[in-house]
């Protein structure tokens, strides 16, 4: 959990496999995120078409943020770290 005040960032991603990705943080945690769930609830065409694998699997780390596209796809980095991407 993350204390009030801290400043985390995601230092690195790793593709497992289906939607899943393990994300590494600045404070040296790591989490597995599974964001099929929130990739088929979606409506949102934008957000869709990252239930395409080849189009998921092309994030990147950018200055401390994981990021689809043109930040088509960008979460805030307490919720990665919670692993609460509803």
């Amino acid at each position: 959990m993350l204390t009030e005040g801290a400043v985390i960032n995601v230092v690195g991603a790793e593709y497992l496999h289906n939607y899943m990705l393990k994300v590494s943080f600045s404070d040296g945690a790591a989490r597995v995120i599974d964001f099929g769930a929130f990739l088929s609830k979606s409506f949102h065409p934008q957000i869709r078409r990252y239930l395409d694998k080849s189009k998921f699997i092309t994030f990147s780390v950018e200055n401390g943020d994981l990021v689809w596209g043109e930040c088509d796809l960008c979460f805030p980095v307490a919720d990665l770290y919670e692993n609460n991407i509803c």
